[in-house]
């Protein structure tokens, strides 16, 4: 049965590539209809054990932050600060760093449905990026870079769905063309791993039953989110209902704003969030770091960075290199 539905997929996905040049568009929605059919009664056997047991798409939490050589806001405080985004490029990899105090207001993105938008008072500190879809995340910031043409509020959208862990034989309108035009016939095939289908509802109603208040507020906005992107009609404002909780979260006076974290690879690094789409990145390289690397070069690529705030209630931050607008 497995490799059944391993070959219904690898067809779909085979067919959605060749829709999008018009031939197959057809072909490719009937083995939609088909596949989810296999979804829908294979959801209605999921045990909610299972279903409490299923790994996150992105488990990354304020647990995995490194605290150790942290610095308070007053550190470097008075330092003068050259734009970050002016630095050598690496290729695709982010800037090579030199010493001194760079900054930039880059692009970022929400990573936890559910929770909410960042507040002025939050701190937030660097862990990498971990979980199931960890590759996939990184994939779509990186292929953003390629892809000025592609918005952001869409590329928001599609990760959401794939936090949500939706299967990407339920994608459709926008959300599905943006995954088309960002991830490789591979990395699609890769959405299906670990994702959830459209539950139903008496499965729904037993898992919330069994969820302590936050947990249940996290799987509602997902499972909402599941929803959404299979309708096909849908708007990025209804998206942010579901994802973005209105109020604010109550701050940590233990992790105050703009504290700093001593990344692994030497340098020291800082966020202020503008809401969850804006964050700017202040990064300070010590002398003696950049010395000790030779001809080796010191690489800032933020698309392995969460931006992780204190207060779990809050949004954890996928940071990028592209500037914000």
């Amino acid at each position: 049965m497995k490799r059944k539905n391993t070959r219904w997929l690898v067809l779909t996905v085979c067919g959605l590539f060749l829709a999008v040049n018009g031939a197959q568009a057809q072909f490719g929605d009937l083995l939609n209809k088909a596949s989810k059919a296999v979804t829908s009664k294979a959801a209605k056997s999921f045990g909610v054990d299972k279903l409490l047991k299923e790994p996150e798409a992105i488990s990354t939490s304020f647990e995995d932050v490194n605290r150790k050589g942290e610095e308070r806001p007053s550190f470097h405080n008075d330092a003068t600060y050259k734009p970050l985004d002016q630095l050598t490029k690496n290729g695709a990899d982010g800037f090579v760093l030199a010493a001194g105090h760079f900054e930039m207001t880059a692009k970022s993105y929400c990573l936890k449905a559910g929770t909410y938008a960042p507040s002025s008072g939050d701190g937030y500190m660097y862990a990498p990026t971990e979980g199931k879809k960890k590759d996939i995340v990184i994939a779509i910031l990186k292929s953003a870079e390629k892809h000025p043409e592609v918005e952001q509020t869409d590329i928001q959208m599609l990760l959401w769905t794939i936090i949500a862990r939706t299967k990407f034989i339920d994608y459709s309108g926008p959300v599905k063309e943006t995954a088309l035009k960002l991830l490789t016939p591979q990395q699609i095939l890769q959405l299906e791993n670990g994702a959830l289908g459209i539950l139903p509802f008496d499965i729904v109603e037993k898992a919330k039953g069994e969820m302590p208040a936050f947990m249940r507020t996290i799987f509602e906005a997902e499972n909402n989110i599941r929803q959404l992107v299979s309708s096909g009609n849908y708007s990025y404002a209804e998206f942010e209902q579901y994802a973005i909780l209105a109020g604010m979260a109550e701050v940590r006076s233990d992790v105050p704003s703009g504290v700093w974290t001593l990344h692994p690879d030497g340098y020291y690094v800082r966020y202020f969030p503008s809401g969850f789409s804006r964050t700017k990145v202040q990064v300070y390289v010590p002398e003696e770091l950049i010395a000790t690397k030779g001809n080796k070069p010191l690489v800032y690529d933020a698309t392995n960075d969460v931006a992780c705030p204190a207060n779990t209630g809050s949004q954890r931050l996928a940071i990028t290199n592209e500037k914000a607008e």
